[in-house]
């Protein structure tokens, strides 16, 4: 899916790592949301309260997640994060995404 129809989007940008990371929340009829997001290249740890899917969308990382060994993510490429959760990325190329959240 290249984009969203009948969203509500929050006008005010979720900023994080001294702004390396941004990401929009857009709000959908049946109550789901997702973020889309861009972040630069850096070492970012996050954490997680709901379990979530990061959709890369364009650009390069490796993502920690609990219990798993340092993996490459590459656009087109996605992973799970479970809920209750911390996960790193090191982010190599900046790179575009889109977090589902999982309820």
């Amino acid at each position: 899916m290249t984009e969203f129809n009948n969203v509500t989007v929050v006008k005010h940008a979720n900023v994080y790592f001294d702004g390396n990371v941004t990401s929009r929340t857009l709000r959908f009829a049946d109550g789901s949301s997702k973020t889309l997001g861009f972040m630069l290249p850096g070492e970012y740890t996050f954490n997680t309260s709901a379990p979530e899917i990061m959709e890369i969308l364009g650009g390069e990382l490796k993502v920690l997640l609990p219990g798993a060994d340092w993996r490459s993510v590459k656009g087109g490429e996605s992973f799970e994060v479970p809920g209750k959760s911390q996960f790193t990325m090191k982010v190599l190329k900046p790179s575009d995404y889109c977090c589902s959240f999982i309820d």
